[in-house]
């Protein structure tokens, strides 16, 4: 497991499905996101059982906040097509419970990613995409040190209109700079 000051990064486990179709079925928590259709217990189920397919370092990892003496899921977090010949990789977050949005938590995942995708899995670039009408994400983004690489003007569809996709990233240079700050 990777700890935080609140929270803790662990493997994703078949009781957590049940949450996720929650979730991943509401349009507040997946606006942000790719996902444009309703999803099935059934679905999250093929999903999961690929999971263990995937690079162990690709896996997807729940979020959980303290919550008095125990945890409680609150999203999840992974790092997506992982290349070992440029060493480097695509983030994702989502915060799906709600009650906690607005609360920091997603920029500590965010910045315990980037010390995990760093310091562990020797990256030299950690990449995002973001949709321009997300700018509670764009600012948690930038205050852990992703830079604006660009835009990609009108790259998705969703809710009858098209959206920029900004691309963020940091380098591992970057992150040397910052990580004590």
């Amino acid at each position: 497991m990777i700890y935080g000051k609140r929270i803790r990064l662990r493997a994703v486990e078949r009781e957590d499905l049940p949450k996720f179709v929650e979730w991943m079925n509401d349009p507040e928590v997946t606006n942000g996101l790719l996902m444009r259709l309703p999803l099935s217990l059934a679905e999250e189920q093929r999903w999961f059982e690929g999971l263990a397919q995937r690079p162990a370092a690709e896996r997807v990892l729940a979020i959980d906040a303290r919550d008095g003496d125990s945890w409680r899921i609150i999203g999840t977090t992974a790092f997506h097509d992982i290349s070992p010949l440029d060493h480097e990789a695509e983030f994702g977050i989502s915060i799906g419970d709600k009650r906690v949005w607005n609360q920091g938590y997603g920029t500590e995942v965010t910045w315990l990613m980037l010390k995990h995708g760093f310091e562990t899995l020797n990256l030299n670039r950690i990449f995002l995409h973001v949709h321009a009408d997300n700018p509670r994400a764009i600012r948690t983004y930038e205050k852990v040190g992703y830079v604006h690489e660009g835009c990609m003007r009108q790259a998705v569809y969703k809710n009858g209109k098209y959206i920029d996709v900004h691309i963020m990233s940091v380098l591992r240079s970057e992150w040397d700079e910052i990580k004590d700050k």
